[in-house]
């Protein structure tokens, strides 16, 4: 899939939320089997990480850490891998939005959770490439801590984003626009390296049970990530990309991380 050589034009296509669930697990794998995705957020915190682990390990997908410290989902709760008592809700379960994180998660918990989530990554035998966090920045300075000490990129970060000559995410937007869009944001292409985020899984019932009707979550359920699926997988993709000369890479292959 990655391309060999180094083109005017390469394109890091991520899939986010590997190990969140077994539909996000089977439709990431057939993503950068069969599709256009090149690496994948591994979320260690999660109940389906062992999964997404052993699929990772089995198809030899370049994964990084998918950094956790929010649990976005009515119904799908996961818990923290440490006993920082700041990580946590009243249920004993992550905060459910970014802003609550910031306005509640410690530093020092944080550095603590976040280095063990990569230390269970490591444990079952994955490369680490590169990190981000999930749903958003709740805690920079963690994030910036944790990379350096790992000696891998956070590539959200104030320098590793700027390494990128541009970063843009498919998954929230309407379905019916997602195709148009790519083709083009594949058009308008520059020359250097970008970043397109996406989020895949499996048209399975697990997803309709994320969360409850009309959360504000729930475009993020099921809608986007089938969407995205479609998309990242649809063959006229997949040849624009090869009639465009856009060399498909990683992060670790574009920047010798």
């Amino acid at each position: 899939m990655v391309g060999v050589g180094v083109a005017e034009v390469q394109l890091v296509v991520q899939s986010d939320d590997f190990g969140m669930c077994h539909a996000v697990n089977v439709g990431t794998v057939q993503a950068f089997r069969e599709g256009i995705v090149t690496q994948v957020s591994t979320m260690a915190a999660c109940p389906w990480f062992t999964e997404a682990a052993a699929l990772a390990r089995e198809f030899a997908i370049p994964v990084g850490v998918h950094q956790t410290l929010t649990c976005e989902w009515d119904f799908l709760r996961w818990r923290p891998l440490t006993d920082g008592v700041s990580l946590v809700g009243e249920d004993g379960t992550f905060r459910r939005t970014v802003e609550e994180a910031a306005a509640g998660v410690t530093h020092v918990d944080a550095v603590r959770e976040l280095s063990a989530q990569a230390a269970k990554f490591a444990a079952e035998g994955l490369t680490l490439e590169y990190l981000d966090f999930h749903m958003g920045s709740s805690v920079p300075s963690a994030y910036d801590e944790v990379s350096a000490a790992l000696g891998k990129p956070f590539i959200y970060g104030a320098d590793e984003s700027q390494r990128f000559a541009s970063i843009e995410v498919l998954s929230d937007r309407d379905a019916d626009d997602k195709k148009p869009w790519l083709l083009d944001y594949l058009d308008k292409l520059t020359p250097g390296v970008h970043l397109l985020v996406t989020h895949c899984a499996a048209a399975h019932p697990e997803l309709a049970a994320l969360h409850r009707p009309g959360s504000y979550t729930y475009r993020w359920a099921e809608e986007y990530r089938l969407s995205d699926q479609a998309i990242v997988t649809d063959p006229e993709i997949h040849q624009a990309i090869k009639d465009r000369s856009i060399q498909l890479t990683t992060v670790q292959a574009a920047f010798a991380v």
